[in-house]
């Protein structure tokens, strides 16, 4: 029976996968790169007035390239401590 449990690892496993994506190995080989993300070499954000607004124009893929540098960069830490509570888990009640 699928529960929320399986839901949970089933999350888990999918953004683990995408936080040990290798960029040299994979990502550039397929056009996934940070560097073919933005054609112009600068970020998502142009300037317009006092603020940042986002760029209406900006492709999927480019927000999926961004995606998976944001899991990769800001999802490091917590998912070693999620991994960890996890295992803990299995290793104790099976």
């Amino acid at each position: 029976m699928f529960g929320l449990g399986k839901l949970l690892y089933v999350i888990i496993l999918t953004v683990n996968g995408i936080a040990v994506l290798s960029e040299d190995r994979f990502l550039n080989r397929i056009g996934w790169g940070s560097s073919a993300s933005s054609p112009n070499g600068g970020g998502q954000f142009q300037q317009y007035g006092n603020g940042f607004d986002q760029n209406d124009g900006t492709s999927v893929k480019t927000k999926i390239i961004n995606l998976i540098g944001a899991i990769r960069t800001l999802l490091r830490i917590p998912l070693i401590a999620i991994n960890v509570v996890v295992i803990l888990y299995e290793l104790i009640l099976g």
